[in-house]
C-alpha cells in the first residue's frame, strides 16, 4: 500500500527496478578486466593494477551536459547526450596525460521514462566502450514537481590515471616560441548552448526541423552532433612524441594540452600557460564553420565575446616544441583529425589574444 501511494505521488519503485535490471545487457561492453562485482551494488568496484605504474596518480573529472538538453528534448532524441558526457569528461582528464579508468552517471527527472532512459544509458555505454572506460555506476532520481514534465538533468563523474612523472603540466612545460595547434571540433560540443538556442529560437523563429543551408541540415541535427573525444588522440600523441622523455629535467614534445570548453579560449589556454607567457591565436588560420558565423551575425555578438562563449571549431589546443610542430601536425591528419597550425606562445602574463 505505501508503495501504491509513492507511485501516486509520482514515484515509481517497480519501473525503476525494471529499468535498472536490464543495465548489465545495456552497459556489457562499457567494461574493463579491472571491474569486480556487476552493476547495481551500493558502490562500484575497481581493482586498479598497480603493478603497471612506479606511482600512480588518480585523475576525476565531474560535468554535465548543460542546455544541449534543451535540443534532446525538443527533438525527442536522447542516445547523444550520454555520449557528449563521456566525450566532454575523458578530454578533461586526457589532457593531463590521464587514461580513462570508470566512469559513473546521474540522471535526475520528474518521471522515469522508459524510452528515455534506455537511450541515455545506451549513449553512455557506447561512449564508454569507445573510450576504453567502464560504466560501472550511476543513480537515477525520479524527483516529481522538480523538473519540468518530459526533461531530465544528466551529468557523470570520471576517474583516470596517469604516471606522475607522465603528468602533463604546461605551466611549467609551456616556453615562448612554443607552437599551439588548433584540432577540429565537431561544432558546438557542449558549450554555449544559452546563447545558440536564444540566436536559432527567439530570435531567428526557426524550429529545431528547421533546414538550414548554410549548414547542410537541420539546426536540430547539428546542435546534436557530439561532443568528440580526444582521447584516443592525445594519448597516441603522448605515446609518439613524448614516451621517449625519461629525463624529469629535459623538456617535453608535447608541453601541454587544453581542452576549450565552457569560457572559450579565453578562459582555457590560460590554464595551462606559465604566468610569463601569452598564447597569440591567428583567427584567420582556419576556416569558422557556419554555425558559428550565424550565432555571430545573427544574434549581433561581438568577435571578443564569441571567443569566449564558443570553441569556434577547435575542440582541443595543443602547445608543442617548435621543432616538432610539422610532425606533430602531420601525425594528427595523419589520424584522420583536421588541425591546423593557429598561434604561438609569447612572453606576457597569461593571457591569450585574438588577432
Amino acid at each position: 500500500m505505501k508503495r501504491e501511494m509513492y507511485k501516486a505521488a509520482g514515484v515509481d519503485i517497480a519501473l525503476a527496478n525494471r529499468l535498472k535490471s536490464g543495465l548489465p545487457r545495456l552497459v556489457r561492453r562499457a567494461t574493463r578486466p579491472e571491474v569486480l562485482g556487476c552493476i547495481g551494488g551500493f558502490g562500484g568496484l575497481f581493482a586498479l593494477n598497480t603493478k603497471r605504474y612506479k606511482q600512480p596518480v588518480l585523475v576525476s573529472s565531474v560535468d554535465g551536459v548543460g542546455t544541449k538538453l534543451k535540443i534532446a528534448f525538443a527533438m525527442n532524441k536522447h542516445d547523444t547526450v550520454g555520449q557528449d558526457l563521456v566525450n566532454h569528461c575523458v578530454n578533461d582528464i586526457a589532457v593531463l596525460g590521464a587514461e580513462p579508468l570508470f566512469f559513473l552517471d546521474y540522471i535526475g527527472t520528474g518521471k522515469l521514462e522508459p524510452r528515455v532512459f534506455g537511450q541515455i544509458i545506451r549513449g553512455l555505454a557506447r561512449a564508454c566502450a569507445q573510450n576504453n572506460c567502464a560504466l560501472i555506476g550511476g543513480e537515477t532520481a525520479q524527483m516529481p514537481g522538480f523538473y519540468k514534465p518530459g526533461e531530465y538533468d544528466l551529468c557523470g563523474t570520471i576517474v583516470g590515471v596517469v604516471e606522475k612523472s607522465a603528468v602533463l603540466d604546461g605551466r611549467r612545460a609551456v616556453r615562448p616560441g612554443d607552437v599551439v595547434i588548433g584540432i577540429a571540433s565537431s561544432g558546438l560540443h557542449t558549450n554555449g548552448y544559452s546563447l545558440a538556442r536564444r540566436v536559432f529560437f527567439e530570435k531567428l523563429k526557426l524550429d529545431p526541423d528547421s533546414y538550414v543551408p548554410e549548414l547542410g541540415c537541420t539546426i536540430g541535427e547539428e546542435l546534436l552532433k557530439v561532443h568528440l573525444s580526444y582521447g584516443t588522440l592525445i594519448h597516441a600523441l603522448l605515446n609518439r612524441f613524448n614516451k621517449h622523455v625519461t629525463d624529469s629535467a629535459k623538456p617535453q614534445i608535447i608541453r601541454a594540452f587544453a581542452h576549450i570548453t565552457g569560457g572559450g579560449f579565453f578562459d582555457n589556454i590560460p590554464r595551462v600557460l606559465p604566468v610569463g607567457c601569452d598564447v597569440v591565436i591567428q583567427k584567420t588560420s582556419w576556416e569558422i564553420p557556419h554555425v558559428f558565423t550565424l550565432i555571430a551575425k545573427h544574434g549581433r555578438v561581438s568577435e571578443t565575446e564569441m571567443y569566449h562563449v564558443f570553441n569556434m571549431g577547435i575542440g582541443m589546443v595543443a602547445i608543442v616544441a617548435p621543432g616538432a610542430a610539422d610532425a606533430v601536425l602531420q601525425f594528427i591528419r595523419g589520424k584522420k583529425h583536421m588541425a591546423w597550425f593557429i598561434g604561438t606562445v609569447e612572453r606576457g602574463t597569461g593571457k591569450v589574444q585574438i588577432q
